[in-house]
């Protein structure tokens, strides 16, 4: 079941408790977002893919000088997001000081993720107005320096309001650094190889959040864990962020761009105005959303699952500390919960295998009715055991599950929305996806006790599993008519 944190591409912090999630450019739409969709929807078997292996891609775009400097930058920045995360995750859930309930369980997640629904469709405007070398600079050291003091605040054992807005700092300045590598890679990467760029290079920055975390968890057991421990993996995040930074300053301080012309045009405008004309094109997609609305319920799915997902990694995460290993240490718990995590890894892996095949033999809209079944049945089969070896089977199957779904929901929206409106809507998408997987867990709070032990809990989750996947396909079938759904118009994305 993954996750305290990231399907395809994922610019955003992976921790080793996270499932795989899409990335989020700073500006609702940029030319980096244009082509990744490109490699996506190649990946999923859409018209005009080409087949190339991944390490040969990577060879290509990586003779590229620039972009050297600039992937070295993000590859290592994203390991300290993997390492913070595990961190922040192993003394909120682990410490033997803390035996969290669900309210703190919400509360973590909360920090987590809700700076990337709020802050990221508004982080373009600055874009567009700094110097994206600066920010990469600038945002990893501010990063390092906020660390440091989020390590002595778990030093010294604090814990709820110190330690989460010590947190969300850190996580709100992350958000402009990924913001701003991804609007600068169409500065260091020729045109015929951004697409290249935009699929090797999450793909290596997912495994690296990922290596992260693990390395993270190994420091806090190597460290004895307790409040040092903690604090000396969120000091070996800061670490990666200083060298983070240290990276960024070898490429020209106006690499990146925003070219002189670009700022002038969006200072014009008025930074109220340009704010505002984010929140009226996010106006604008759900409008669309209501005209595309394959798309619409394509996302309600997604939701859902996310937000059910969720609610079973907090009770899953309460289970591993409170009850499976109650008044014992801390340490032991975590490193159970890791091999859930693994368990989870490997399902969410897999089903980059098994979708591409499994699309080919029934469509889009029934790949994902199955695994919402599919889904329903693992958590109220394996759920009502709460036995923690069934849990890592439980684990592998929801994390299949989840990202077989997302990956359909990825080319449905790709397919089915108009280009114009794609970037506006993949920000809706990052917001819902985001504030989904708080949302489940918020809901079921007042269900869910201490020890996370709840059969009604579990029981309602899979019925409702059972529910969506009984609802979407009657609501897709409606949403073909021409009606309520009128043909899509993609246009070919091309470079600016």
């Amino acid at each position: 079941m993954g996750g305290l944190s990231t399907g395809i591409g994922g610019s955003r912090p992976r921790s080793p408790l996270a499932p795989p999630h899409f990335p989020l450019t700073g500006a609702l739409w940029s030319p980096a977002r244009r082509f990744k969709l490109g490699s996506v929807t190649a990946a999923t078997g859409g018209k005009g893919s080409r087949r190339s292996s991944f390490g040969a891609e990577l060879r290509e775009v990586l003779a590229e000088r620039d972009f050297r400097k600039l992937f070295a930058s993000r590859l290592v920045s994203q390991t300290g997001d993997g390492v913070f995360n595990a961190g922040f995750a192993a003394y909120a859930f682990f410490s033997a000081q803390s035996f969290p309930n669900p309210v703190a369980a919400v509360d973590a997640f909360a920090v987590l993720y809700l700076p990337y629904s709020l802050i990221g469709p508004f982080a373009g405007v600055f874009i567009d107005r700094w110097s994206r070398r600066q920010i990469i600079v600038y945002g990893a050291l501010i990063r390092a320096a906020m660390v440091a003091v989020v390590g002595f605040v778990v030093l010294s054992g604090q814990t709820g309001i110190p330690l989460y807005i010590s947190a969300l700092a850190v996580l709100a300045v992350n958000r402009f650094f990924l913001s701003a590598v991804s609007a600068g890679t169409p500065h260091v990467v020729s045109p015929d190889k951004l697409v290249m760029a935009n699929a090797v290079v999450p793909t290596l920055g997912t495994i690296l959040g990922f290596v992260g975390g693990v390395a993270g968890l190994g420091v806090h057991f190597i460290s004895g864990g307790g409040l040092a421990g903690s604090a000396a993996v969120l000091w070996f995040g800061g670490a990666c962020y200083l060298a983070a930074g240290l990276l960024g300053t070898r490429m020209d301080r106006n690499l990146l761009g925003p070219l002189e012309s670009e700022k002038a045009r969006a200072k014009s405008t008025g930074l109220a105005a340009d704010l505002g004309g984010v929140v009226q094109g996010l106006v604008a997609g759900l409008r669309h959303l209501n005209q595309r609305r394959k798309a619409a319920y394509a996302l309600g799915a997604v939701g859902v699952h996310r937000a059910l997902y969720g609610t079973l990694l907090v009770e899953a995460l309460l289970l591993y500390r409170n009850y499976f290993y109650h008044g014992g240490n801390g340490n032991k718990a975590l490193g159970h919960v890791t091999l859930l995590v693994v368990a989870s890894a490997v399902g969410f892996g897999l089903a980059a295998v098994v979708t591409p095949d499994g699309v080919k033999r029934v469509s889009k809209d029934r790949w994902i009715t199955i695994w919402l079944l599919i889904g329903g049945v693992v958590t109220l089969a394996i759920g009502p055991t709460f036995n923690q070896y069934a849990y890592l089977l439980l684990g592998f199957a929801l994390g299949l599950s989840a990202q077989c779904v997302k990956i359909c929901v990825d080319t449905t929206v790709q397919q089915t929305v108009d280009d114009q409106y794609m970037g506006r809507v993949f920000s809706l998408y990052d917001m819902l996806f985001n504030a989904a997987y708080v949302l489940g867990p918020a809901i079921a709070v007042p269900f869910l006790p201490v020890t996370g032990k709840s059969l009604a809990v579990v029981l309602v989750v899979g019925v409702l599993y059972l529910a969506a996947a009984a609802v979407y396909p009657a609501l897709t079938r409606s949403a073909d008519l021409p009606a309520q759904s009128p043909p899509a118009r993609p246009t070919q994305a091309v470079p600016r």
